[in-house]
């Protein structure tokens, strides 16, 4: 598993191969996974065993809290309502990021060969013609970047899909940028698979008391491995 990083004040992301981190082991965690088939519970408790190591290690006071969803659909920690969370999962690897005082949406995919050219331009609008022109597997990479910053933007908001993620302006190569009151990274030189994070630039000073004060960058970054 790569180290936490934290790529903004107090917004922390990780990444993982999903067999390279251990599953949740939490009883409710257990008990939605016994719902679901079982290639989506394997990739379900690889995505909530990767967060709860990393609640563990920037907010230990909420190691083994609960873990529901919000009205958006959003996982919520239950008692802090001022702490973020986010999971995503693509193929063989899986995401998560936990915000301190703001909303945060991650997300990572996996790019294919090639990619459609309708999808290229449903994402890259103006932008379609130019990462055309590139290798097919270059394109797909350089789409799904773009894709990434999309859907973290709209987990973020807690509007999902209705969002209309593709309606998000994001230029190719682009590392940050603004989407109404959401700032997003992509982890370009950090991460081989394309993942990007979104985050409210308004804090929410709702839940900002944590154990977070008592770990430096370095602690943080050293607590997963």
């Amino acid at each position: 598993m790569n180290a936490v990083r934290e790529v903004a004040d107090r917004v922390w992301v990780t990444d993982a191969a999903a067999g390279r981190t251990p599953p949740s082991t939490h009883r409710d965690d257990l008990r939605r996974a016994a719902l679901l088939p079982e290639w989506r519970a394997r990739e379900f408790l690889a995505g909530r065993g990767l967060l709860r190591r990393l609640i563990a290690a920037v907010h230990p006071a909420a190691d083994g809290a609960a873990i529901a969803a919000d009205a958006h659909g959003r996982p919520r920690v239950a008692g802090l309502p001022g702490v973020g969370v986010s999971v995503s999962h693509s193929g063989g690897a899986v995401a998560a990021g936990i915000a301190v005082g703001r909303a945060i949406g991650v997300d990572l995919q996996e790019p294919g060969d090639s990619v459609t050219a309708p999808f290229a331009r449903r994402v890259l609008h103006a932008h379609a013609d130019r990462v055309a022109a590139l290798p097919p597997r270059r394109a797909a990479e350089e789409v799904a970047w773009v894709w990434t910053v999309q859907e973290a933007c709209v987990k973020a908001s807690g509007a999902g899909i209705a969002g209309r993620p593709w309606t998000i302006d994001v230029r190719p190569g682009a590392r940050s940028g603004h989407w109404g009151a959401y700032r997003w990274i992509s982890l370009r030189d950090r991460s081989p698979t394309p993942f990007s994070c979104a985050f409210s630039t308004v804090r929410d000073q709702s839940d900002t008391r944590s154990d977070t004060r008592s770990h430096s960058r370095s602690d943080i970054r050293s607590d997963i491995r």
